[in-house]
């Protein structure tokens, strides 16, 4: 099992979070579907104060260029990455880098 974790940002507005956060109650089930067939096997999202932090799992190693270019392809996927611009922004730092960062591991615990 290969696992990624992004960090992106909410607009720091509480009614804004809230918002955001009723979508994810009710994710619309083609983007669901297009999570899953662009190999996509588990993902959760986690929020502390506006930090969103997105864990990824599939089963092959993502090809995070082929995902991209899927999602592009895919209108209700555009038209959800621009609903929830609206509550997003990016790292700051990163703004010329798009929305998700990748996260780099630096540590694993060992099991003897």
């Amino acid at each position: 099992m290969n696992r990624y974790v992004f960090f992106l940002d909410l607009k720091q507005d509480d009614d804004l979070i809230q918002e955001y956060e009723r979508y994810h109650d009710d994710v619309w089930p083609e983007i669901e579907q297009q999570i899953r067939d662009t190999g996509v096997t588990h993902c959760e999202i986690y929020r502390v104060s506006n930090r969103l932090v997105l864990m990824v799992e599939s089963e092959k190693e993502m090809d995070w260029d082929r995902k991209a270019l899927l999602d592009e392809q895919h209108d209700k996927t555009q038209e959800w990455e621009l609903l929830m611009w609206n509550y997003q922004q990016a790292i700051p730092g990163f703004e010329e880098k798009g929305k998700w960062q990748l996260a780099k591991k630096i540590y694993t615990l060992k099991n003897d």
